[in-house]
């Protein structure tokens, strides 16, 4: 057997629960695939997959200035008063369907 190492990080549990459920299926080990992903940083010789932001990306608060949360809070607000609100479900859905899952 090859010598191995431990690695211990931290992840959180909402995470691990999705990827464990994929990696099930997939009849991979959670240990297979972190392997997996470290060879490949090693092949590669960087991260095996593009690092950035998305365009749309949704303002994380402690990115924005007091004007700017304040435009977003009002611009929320406007849109509940004018009913253009959506449901979980509808967001979930919306984002399967743009992941094409």
């Amino acid at each position: 057997m090859a010598r191995t190492s431990n690695i211990f990080i931290r992840v959180e549990p909402e995470i691990k629960e999705q990827a464990e459920q994929v990696l099930d299926k997939l009849g991979i080990p959670m240990s297979n695939a972190v392997g997996m992903f470290l060879r490949q940083i090693v092949l590669q010789r960087g991260i095996p997959f593009e690092v950035k932001l998305p365009a749309d990306a949704p303002a994380a608060y402690g990115s924005l200035s007091r004007e700017e949360f304040d435009t977003k809070i009002e611009q929320g607000l406007a849109d509940i008063k004018t009913g253009k609100t959506y449901t979980a479900e509808e967001l979930a859905d919306e984002f399967k369907r743009d992941k094409g899952v």
